[in-house]
């Protein structure tokens, strides 16, 4: 299992564009420099009136199948 951290910082007008479905795919770059990419349904949960802020934790299973996001702070 790997698990990551990342930050995200989307004002209200980006983070409308992943809620909406207009962008599918979320590209990050975690603490470790590593570029991730993931389905954007995954951050939908986030969003809110300011947009999409914070550190979060992805976990990805041996297969490279992620399992979750999860926010550890704003």
């Amino acid at each position: 299992m790997t698990r990551l951290r990342f930050r995200m910082n989307l004002n209200a007008q980006q983070a409308l564009r992943y809620y909406q479905g207009m962008a599918r795919t979320v590209i990050v770059t975690a603490e470790t420099g590593q570029r991730l990419s993931f389905p954007a349904e995954h951050i939908r949960q986030f969003v809110d009136s300011s947009g999409v802020n914070g550190l979060f934790s992805i976990e990805f299973d041996d297969k490279n199948k992620l399992i979750g996001i999860k926010r550890l702070s704003y």
